[in-house]
This record gives structure tokens, C-alpha cells and sequence, in this order.
């Protein structure tokens, strides 16, 4: 088995890995790196682009994993895509989606080269796309079939709990097996469940290190996160400031809501409207119908009968009235220019009454990010369009992450046992944390973290 890390940075970036299997290739994902533009924001297609691909695994429809995936199919134009039929209702929006933002960032940014692909060749590529249910064997490389006897490497997607159709990917070749975790969230969230992995064996397992940084307080538990953040809210409108939870339109925009819905239904909040962006409202109402398909909480909730959502219109978020307490879950949860979450942030930022909660993560670097880490009172460059803003309105953090806690995927590790651990997603820090545990608590396995391009005998 050899298996190629293509993500071109070493951190969070865009997801792709090759596998080489008994004779045959599969990619496992095909992401586009969030802090990047342009080309340089591709997995490392060229130093494979000899490759012949039989089959494209995707693992949920985030774009650090699926969003260059037209791409990956130009440079491997005979593969299959295989996802959960989950994604497979998910993944042509998400890719029309990045086809919008890239002709907007071309138009006012002067990206040229953008976009990397159109409207017509996501068209053009959907009847490659195929969608299985979980924990259904696949032959992955049967239609490649050359000769008599041949037996396929297969897959199996196993529900990973983080967004709706994610999963981890099990590999199984004639002697040898891989096991991709994706993104895997090992606890219950608010709507979906946690990740059902159970009985997973494997001789190489690529791991996600996502929050390898993070550590739980003592005491933690996600119901008394949640009683925080709804009291947060109750103290912001009742001095009738705004609160603006920036979210990801798939996945944290459905939880938050849900949450939200579930305290109005207690009588923990009121009922108001709620204010939502276009594209969360899209992914909203798949949650709704794809409701029966899910491994879910709260089963009979539909989002858009429990709330009152009103969509922003454009330019809305740059003139309507802030006073008298309103609720935003607006998409961007970094608060990148030109979107509503950064145009009502730059307007809450120096006003006491309002409240900016963080429900996920935000890169540094954005401007989510740095808004995120201003002290009360201290002015700081919001971002190049919104100039210098002074940080006096609330911000809090609420920890209420679609990603296993580490100590979990610690654990799971254990129940795997590998004969090798390959370590990504993840910033350095995270990935040497669990190098080092996993050392500390199973010295016969081998840990490495493949640097980008390079390619791993297993």
C-alpha cells in the first residue's frame, strides 16, 4: 500500500490523499485550502497527474474536502465518484456555491484565473457522482475490471457524525486495510448524532488532529455550554442589543438553529424571527427533507417549521436597524469581506449592547479571527475593507465543536490497531500531541506526519 499526501501546506488545508491498493488508485477527498486563492489553494494534483485513478472517495461536502474536485476530475478523468447518498443531495449545490464566490472574488478582487471551474462542468461531471448508504461494501475498481478472475479492492462509508453525510472510509484490499476517518465527531451533537465507528479494524489508519490543541477544562460537559449560550443570549436582548452568531452554512448553521428552536419550544427564549443567509437556508431545508435518512436527534424537529428564518437580501446587513434585539446565524464563520457576517460584525463591533458568539473555529488570520482576539476597548485592522474597528460590544466562545473532543480519537486509535498511523488535518502542534500519546500509549505502532507531496510506504 502507498499513500501520497497532496495537501499542499502542512496544516488545515485541502484534503486529498492518494492511495495506491493491489494495482489500482483511489483519492480520498478533494479539497481546496481555505487560506488560500487561487491555484496554490489545489491539492498537489500535477505530482500525480500521470496516476491512473480509478475512483474519487469523498467524505463530506466541506470545501477543504470536496471543493476542487471538478479539478481532481479534469487530471483523472476515468474515475468514479463514490460519497454517502447524504452528500450526494449536498454536493452540486456546494460546488454551484464555490463556482458564485470564485466570479465574485474574480470580479473584485481581480483573481483572473478564477473560477478554477464553471457552472456548466459541475453540470457536465454529475452523472459520475454516486451515492451509497452507510455500511454498504462497494467494488471501487469493478468497472476498471481487465481480466478474468479479478477481484476489486471495496469501501464502506461509516457515519462520522459531523455534518450531514459525513464519514469515514474503510479500504480493503485483498491483504491489506485503510481506514480514513474524514472529519469525525465522537459526541452527540444537538441534531446529529455521534460517530458510529464501532468495530472499525484496520492496518493504516489516517487520522484527522483537529483539536490535538485543545484542552477540555475540568468539569466540561456540552449541556452546560449550551445553558451558557442561552443565557447569553436572554442577557443581550433583554438590553436590546443584537446577537450575531457567525456560522459555516453546512453543518454549524443546522445545529445552531436547532439549539435555537429547542429553546423557544422550552420557553428559555422567545419567539422571534431569526436571520439566516441564502445558502443556509438551502442546506437548512435538506436537513428537513433528509431528516428520515439521518442518525439524528430529535427526529420530528424541522428547522423551518420550528422557526420563523427570514433570509437577508442583499445589502440588507449594511442598512437595517440593529436595535431592539435581533438574532443573525449568518454564514461565514470566519467573517470573510463581502458577506453579511463581516458587514454586521464591523457594524456590532463598537456597541456595548450587541454580542458577536463564536460557535466554531476561526482562523487567526481572518477577520473572525482577529476580532476574536481583540481585548475590550482595543482597536484593531478588521479586515482591508472595513478598516480599523474598536472592539467594545460582548464576545464570548461557546465550545460546541463538530469535531472529536482528543482524547476520544485518542481512544479510538486504541480500537483500531494499526499497524501505522498517518496524521493530518491538523496544525502542528495538534499533530505533534498525538504523535506523542500515541507513542506514549502504543509504542508498536508507527506514527508519521507526511509532509505535502510526499508518499508513504504502508
Amino acid at each position: 500500500m502507498r499513500i501520497t499526501n497532496l495537501n499542499p501546506d502542512t496544516d488545515i488545508g485541502a484534503s486529498a490523499w492518494l492511495v495506491e491498493l493491489d494495482g489500482h488508485r483511489m483519492l480520498l477527498d478533494a479539497g481546496t485550502h481555505p487560506k488560500r486563492e487561487g491555484r496554490p489553494s489545489l491539492p498537489l494534483y500535477d505530482l500525480v497527474k500521470k496516476s491512473d485513478v480509478d475512483a474519487i472517495a469523498i467524505s463530506h461536502c466541506h470545501h477543504d474536502h470536496v471543493g476542487s474536485l471538478p479539478v481532481a476530475l479534469r487530471y483523472f478523468p476515468q474515475a468514479h465518484v463514490l460519497m454517502t447518498e447524504l452528500s450526494y443531495f449536498l454536493v452540486e449545490r456546494v460546488l454551484h456555491n464555490s463556482v458564485n464566490v470564485m466570479i465574485r472574488q474574480r470580479d473584485e478582487l481581480g483573481l483572473k484565473e478564477y473560477p478554477l471551474y464553471s457552472h456548466a462542468e459541475v453540470d457536465e461531471i454529475a452523472p459520475v457522482f454516486q451515492g451509497f448508504k452507510y455500511n454498504r461494501e462497494v467494488d471501487w475498481a469493478a468497472f476498471r475490471k481487465t481480466r478474468a478472475g479479478f477481484v476489486s479492492p471495496t469501501l464502506e462509508f461509516y457515519d462520522a457524525g459531523h455534518a450531514l453525510g459525513s464519514a469515514g472510509v474503510l479500504v480493503r484490499g485483498r491483504k491489506e486495510t485503510l481506514f480514513y476517518t474524514g472529519d469525525v465527531c465522537f459526541h452527540d451533537q444537538t441534531i446529529l448524532k455521534g460517530a458510529r465507528f464501532d468495530g472499525v479494524r484496520a492496518d493504516v489508519l489516517v487520522m484527522e488532529t483537529t483539536r490535538g490543541d485543545r484542552v477540555l477544562p475540568p468539569g466540561f460537559n456540552r449541556e452546560a455550554e449550551v445553558a451558557r449560550l442561552s443565557q447569553s443570549i436572554q442577557r443581550v436582548l433583554a438590553r436590546k442589543g443584537s446577537v450575531l452568531i457567525p456560522t459555516f452554512a453546512l453543518g454549524r448553521t443546522q445545529e445552531v438553529l436547532a439549539q435555537l428552536a429547542l429553546l423557544m419550544r422550552e420557553g428559555k427564549l422567545k419567539r422571534q424571527p431569526v436571520y439566516i443567509g441564502g445558502l443556509g437556508r438551502v442546506f437548512t431545508e435538506i436537513y428537513d427533507l433528509e431528516s428520515h435518512r439521518t442518525h439524528r436527534q430529535h427526529p420530528g424537529l424541522q428547522l423551518h417549521e420550528a422557526l420563523n428564518l427570514i433570509v437577508l437580501e442583499k445589502g440588507q446587513s449594511e442598512s437595517m436597524s440593529l436595535t431592539g434585539g435581533r438574532l443573525f446565524v449568518i454564514t461565514a464563520g470566519m467573517m470573510t469581506e463581502k458577506t453579511a457576517a463581516h458587514d454586521l460584525a464591523r457594524r456590532m463591533a463598537g456597541d456595548r449592547r450587541h454580542a458577536i458568539f463564536f460557535v466554531g473555529y476561526s482562523d487567526p488570520d481572518t477577520p473572525g479571527g482577529r476580532l476574536r482576539a481583540a481585548r475590550p476597548g482595543e482597536t484593531f485592522l478588521f479586515s482591508a475593507g472595513g478598516g480599523q474597528v474598536t472592539r467594545t460590544c460582548e464576545v464570548q466562545e461557546f465550545d460546541l465543536t463538530a469535531h472529536a473532543n482528543r482524547q476520544d480519537l485518542l481512544d479510538f486509535v486504541g480500537r483500531v490497531e494499526p499497524r501505522i498511523v498517518l496524521l493530518g488535518h491538523g496544525q502542528e502542534k495538534s499533530r505533534h500531541w498525538f504523535e506523542e500519546q500515541i507513542r506514549a500509549r502504543h509504542p508498536k505502532i508507527k506514527v508519521i506526519q507526511p509532509e505535502p507531496g510526499k508518499m508513504v510506504e504502508a
